[in-house]
């Protein structure tokens, strides 16, 4: 069920696919970190992804149970991968990251029944150094060319009632939540990491990297090379992507956290592609209306793409990757009505009497490699390559820098 894990991509030693009693989807198992999935649904999780009509699908994400070896810990991420090999870039982050994560946050269990602020202070700590020893890896990896390729990563653990949120680009998280009339809304635990936004586009232009919107796509704003309109980055923050690295580009997430409530009943994680057609709003009564958990994720993606052909019929309908954990019990939940207050079944029994997303969905097979585009895409994160000169002429920087640092 919109898995991105076959067989053959698992590249973990020692670490085997079986399936679960019960459950949909790819299903791993590793004793020393919890059991990983990289798609489909259980008891507390729906993840689901889509190829669009721009190629290969580029988007990635897993689930890690019992993360780090503590009970009912878990890790959610979703990675959107962009450029020629964006879709390796993805795939690589998405199975390295959680592992370089969970030691430091196994050593640092005994703070979780601290002070909330020390608590943080070493969660983020194990973030920001995850993510930044992850990039330097990159830039240094022989199997992987990310010099024009790179991925985003939205990416949650909840530790009890703590939920540690790490953000780094234009993927997002939100959470279904009450308000004190027992209203479901949303709230969004993230920022889209633009590169118009005040204090990234200082960073970048103190880099000597410049941030404009183009004629023909004014409301998408982009991150280019001082002295070529290229790549057209339409983020201030990524893995990979070492073209933009000396220009404003980092690898460092914004981490952020929250304390969980009884009000709180589950969290969002998506690619653009999801966001950009469907509001927190919007996303949040899908999910609420939809009978079976196992069915949510498809169904918002089934959503969106709708959304893309209604809002955008002229743009190429964009990739998307849903994932959401839902924090209670289905019993503890309890659906508001604009009338009165029914169980969840009842909700969503009545939200279904409208005819299912899939019905509606007309099948299109396309056909196309990445490199063979032709125009602009509401979405493209990447819009051109630099030239080659300038490409190798950064690797040959880079590596002249690494060997004077070496001596």
């Amino acid at each position: 069920m919109g898995g991105c894990c076959s067989r053959g991509d698992v590249r973990n030693g020692g670490v085997a696919l079986r399936e679960e009693d019960g459950d949909d989807g790819d299903f791993l198992e590793d004793e020393g970190s919890g059991s990983v999935r990289l798609g489909g649904s259980c008891k507390f999780v729906s993840m689901y992804s889509q190829q669009g009509w721009k190629g290969v699908n580029q988007d990635a994400m897993t689930i890690w149970k019992d993360f780090g070896g503590s009970k009912d810990d878990v890790f959610c991420g979703v990675f959107d991968g962009h450029g020629p090999l964006g879709h390796k870039v993805a795939h690589h982050v998405r199975d390295v990251l959680p592992s370089k994560i969970s030691p430091g946050l196994r050593s640092s269990q005994f703070l979780e029944d601290c002070d909330v602020d020390k608590w943080f202070s070493a969660s983020k700590d194990i973030f920001v150094k995850a993510f930044e020893e992850l990039d330097e890896e990159l830039a240094h990896s022989s199997s992987i060319d990310c010099i024009c390729s790179g991925t985003t990563a939205v990416s949650i653990v909840k530790q009890k009632d703590r939920l540690i949120i790490a953000n780094l680009g234009d993927s997002r998280a939100v959470l279904g939540t009450r308000d004190d009339k027992n209203q479901l809304i949303p709230v969004q635990l993230t920022v889209d990491l633009k590169p118009n936004l005040p204090s990234e586009e200082e960073r970048i232009r103190s880099c000597r990297g410049r941030v404009f919107a183009l004629e023909e796509e004014p409301d998408v704003h982009r991150l280019w090379m001082p002295d070529e309109d290229c790549p057209g980055l339409a983020m201030a923050r990524a893995f990979g992507d070492f073209c933009l690295k000396n220009f404003g580009l980092i690898s460092t997430p914004q981490v952020t956290h929250r304390e969980l409530s009884d009000k709180d009943e589950f969290v969002v994680l998506a690619t653009d592609g999801v966001w950009d057609v469907l509001s927190n709003k919007e996303v949040v009564k899908i999910v609420s209306s939809t009978s079976k958990r196992s069915d949510v994720a498809r169904r918002l993606v089934e959503r969106a793409v709708r959304a893309w052909r209604s809002k955008h019929p002229t743009s190429k309908v964009d990739d998307c990757a849903v994932i959401c954990l839902f924090l209670r019990r289905v019993s503890s939940l309890n659906v508001v009505d604009d009338n009165s207050s029914l169980s969840t079944f009842e909700s969503f029994k009545t939200a279904r009497s409208e005819p299912s997303d899939s019905e509606e969905m007309m099948t299109v097979e396309v056909k196309e490699e990445w490199s063979a585009l032709e125009g602009l895409s509401r979405a493209n994160s990447l819009l051109k390559l630099p030239r080659f000169g300038r490409v190798f002429s950064w690797k040959k920087k880079s590596t002249s820098l690494d060997e004077d640092h070496k001596e």
